[in-house]
């Protein structure tokens, strides 16, 4: 007879145990409202889950601070920044590592995991809190690899952290961040949801901008 299979998490969820990490949760869930700190925690699970099932082996600490700061650029005080949502959060990130004494390397593993999760082919290349958080938001905003993680251990992220209607809340949670500054979406995935979300959105055409360039040939 077939032994039946666990609906036990195969592999323990936990969140650094640190001053860092407390502190790093207390600002980003006074920052953000309940749909991106939950997204943001399981971003940290899920990219903790991927790494530990590839043998990717990032710094807790470094990949908890960059999953919850990794959208943090979306809100209303960044709206007028004229910057892309994902360096106003990676900065963010910076000054807070920075306070806290974190050495400049782990500073700028955070800050490109941050600023990279939107770029996809290129974090899967570089350090593993890089990887790991864009493999985190990819599987859990539009399911890449949903099938790689056991069904337990995907059901205990979201009953630690519900995901109800996800889908249109964080489309429209990015149509609302990036839309006061519609310019940075240019060359990137944000150009979609500003798309579908804010009528009379038009895409800048990258062959366009070559062709009326001031050059003569």
């Amino acid at each position: 007879m077939p032994t039946p299979k666990s609906s036990a998490p195969t592999h323990p969820l936990h969140v650094p145990d640190s001053r860092l990490a407390k502190e790093a949760t207390e600002l980003v869930r006074d920052s953000v409202g309940e749909l991106l700190y939950d997204h943001s925690r399981r971003v940290y699970f899920f990219g903790s889950l991927l790494g530990h099932r590839l043998g990717i082996e990032a710094d807790p600490e470094l990949l908890y601070v960059a999953a919850m700061f990794h959208d943090l650029g979306l809100t209303e005080p960044f709206h007028a920044s004229g910057r892309r949502f994902e360096v106003d959060g990676a900065d963010e990130a910076r000054r807070f590592l920075r306070t806290h004494g974190v050495p400049e390397d782990g500073v700028r593993r955070v800050w490109t995991a941050i600023a990279l999760h939107t770029t996809p082919g290129i974090p899967e290349h570089m350090e593993p809190e890089v990887a790991l958080v864009t493999a985190g938001v990819e599987y859990d905003v539009l399911g890449i690899g949903y099938h790689d993680l056991a069904e337990a251990d995907r059901a205990a992220v979201v009953a630690l952290h519900p995901r109800p209607r996800f889908k249109e809340r964080i489309l429209r949670a990015f149509a609302d961040g990036v839309a006061p500054k519609p310019g940075t979406a240019f060359g990137n995935v944000k150009a979609d949801v500003l798309a579908h979300h804010v009528p009379g959105f038009e895409r800048e055409d990258f062959v366009r901008l070559i062709l009326d360039s001031p050059w003569a040939e």
